[in-house]
């Protein structure tokens, strides 16, 4: 691809009018975000925004003029579920993603604030490869921080319910009294008006998963009214799975909140056969105007860390009281003859895999990295224990949870899910680059690969879905999720996120074994109408901005309502 200056030094005399656009993409095929079937068209750019989308611009005069005859011209991408928020201090072009033509990083599983002095001393002494001051408290804060530092990419956040839940209960297994509760919607109506897009938790996680049902309507309820989502990593995606959809329907319904499952799956080959039902179930709540939406990853591990093979009580009151206790020889017999057995009221994903479907990706202990890429099968054997002391071992030696993939789902699951029309995609992962501190540790491949692989498996490769399908699930339906205004589709007005790449030849290359590798196809991406990517290559550039949600009180109209009802949101 070609970048011509048609305004060229010596040429403009004074009081010349200025040229009509900033940037002219021409002899591309259009494809809008709606669904609809692409055009030949053009897209003209003027600043940070779109003035002109359609056959032919009114005007030819414009500073660069991309040539992208024979590929596809569309909205950036969101990434529905993110995790940069280490990758992006240490290497801000957030290089995984942007390869592959994503503009917006949607963070806030367990949110980077609000936080205590405790909590922000804790945040900083269990860091890993990846090292930074935590000098904020609010999630203003951090968004001034991430704004400071600059970024090639665009970025958004929910509130953590469980991090809400740390910042007023501690990490141990606590039910709140009413004013402990009241302390903590006040803190989510805090975080909505410092621009959060919801509230968000991830329940099988501690402390996360101590919450009951009416503390997360509570905490949904506050978000609603300052028109945010509830955003949930279900209480089970496996065995109960089906009971685990019905509470976040009934949070939903109680909150008066949009609501979206994350990460859609069912774990565990004895819960293959449940996508006809959960689907059924999430389509009859849609029908009865229960406003419900997912998010997917397209692989068939999911990758977390080791606390998720382990039992809630044994890691209450955080970190390292989970380490203390797994050092007493009569707790850790007790918590592995629990990892061996099927649960009935936890989600054990060691169980549910297998050791030899147990990938280690992640340690922070230099001693312990040459296990990363093996499984911890063959882990225990190189150190003659049995898995689960093994399991116990690597988490008190690094100090941390460590890092992991389980091996757990369909990929004929995944082919269906995809093509399901309120699924929108997110990786799950950082957004590292093929350098430095990244290698020091593996992601899962879905850090470099899963927006391409879309395009190249599901698209290409099965038919499963169309390009301007897989397209609107890239960018107007999340962005219509989020109820965010002037994102995710190409239109006047609309700010100038765009990629431009190749459906015949985009591709992931990211694997288990080698998931450094970037993702190809991608030519150009445009974040707020400048280059962050160009010719295949990222620029200096980073234009990326803090995207805020509808009550911040920075902007015009921003602040919370009385009652849920006074906001709208896309069905």
């Amino acid at each position: 691809m070609r970048i011509w200056l048609t305004l060229l030094s010596g040429l403009v005399l004074i009081g010349a009018q200025a040229p009509s656009y900033d940037l002219l993409i021409t002899h591309g095929l259009i494809y809008d975000g709606s669904g609809g079937a692409p055009f030949a068209g053009e897209v003209a750019i003027r600043g940070q925004r779109i003035i002109y989308v359609g056959p032919h611009a009114p005007l030819r005069e414009a500073v660069r003029t991309i040539d992208a005859h024979g590929l596809a011209v569309a909205p950036g991408f969101i990434n529905m579920l993110a995790h940069p928020e280490e990758s992006l201090m240490a290497d801000n072009s957030a290089l995984s993603d942007l390869a592959q033509g994503v503009t917006l990083e949607v963070v806030g599983e367990d949110s980077m604030a609000p936080l205590t002095p405790e909590m922000a001393r804790l945040m900083q002494a269990r860091q890993g490869d990846i090292r930074f001051p935590v000098t904020w408290t609010t999630l203003d804060g951090y968004f001034r921080e991430m704004q400071h530092r600059r970024m090639s990419v665009n970025l958004a956040s929910f509130v953590g319910a469980g991090t809400v839940r740390a910042d007023v209960l501690g990490e141990g297994d606590v039910q709140p009294n009413p004013e402990q509760l009241a302390a903590m919607r006040g803190l989510v109506r805090q975080a909505m008006e410092d621009g959060a897009l919801g509230v968000t938790t991830a329940l099988i996680y501690s402390p996360n998963d101590y919450a009951r049902t009416p503390e997360l309507i509570a905490l949904a309820q506050e978000s609603a009214k300052c028109g945010g989502l509830y955003i949930a990593h279900i209480r089970s995606e496996g065995d109960r799975l089906m009971e685990a959809v019905d509470e976040t329907l009934d949070i939903a319904r109680a909150s008066g909140a949009p609501a979206e499952i994350y990460h859609f799956k069912q774990s565990g080959q004895d819960n293959w056969s449940k996508l006809d039902p959960v689907v059924a179930r999430i389509e009859a709540a849609r029908a009865s105007g229960t406003r419900i939406t997912a998010d997917m990853y397209v692989y068939t591990a999911g990758a977390t860390g080791l606390d998720a093979a382990m039992p809630p009580w044994v890691q209450s009151g955080g970190l390292e009281a989970w380490i203390a206790r797994l050092k007493d020889p009569a707790i850790r017999a007790r918590v592995a003859a629990e990892m061996r057995e099927r649960p009935k009221d936890w989600e054990n994903l060691y169980w549910a895999a297998g050791p030899d479907r147990t990938l280690l990706l992640a340690f922070k202990n230099d001693k312990l990295k040459p296990l990363t890429g093996k499984t911890l099968a063959e882990a225990a054997r190189l150190r003659g224990e049995s898995p689960e002391d093994t399991a116990i071992d690597l988490v008190i030696e690094d100090g941390s949870r460590v890092g992991v993939a389980y091996f757990l789902m369909s990929e004929d699951n995944i082919r269906r899910e995809v093509a399901l029309p309120w699924m929108s995609f997110g990786s799950d992962e950082a957004a590292p680059a093929p350098q430095g501190v990244f290698l020091k540790s593996n992601p899962h491949p879905r850090a470099y690969g899963n927006f391409a692989k879309v395009f190249a498996t599901y698209v290409r490769k099965d038919h499963a879905l169309s390009v301007q399908e897989a397209v609107r699930k890239l960018s107007a339906l999340p962005a219509d999720t989020l109820s965010l205004k002037n994102r995710g589709h190409l239109a006047s007005g609309d700010f100038a996120d765009l990629v431009i790449f190749d459906p015949a030849t985009i591709q992931d290359h990211a694997t288990y074994a080698q998931p450094h590798q970037l993702a190809t196809g991608v030519v150009d991406v445009l974040v707020n109408g400048q280059l962050a990517f160009e010719d295949g290559k990222p620029t200096s550039a980073r234009p990326g901005e803090v995207v805020r949600g509808r009550a911040w009180t920075g902007a015009p109209g921003g602040g919370c309502r009385s009652s849920a009802g006074e906001w709208s949101w896309a069905s």
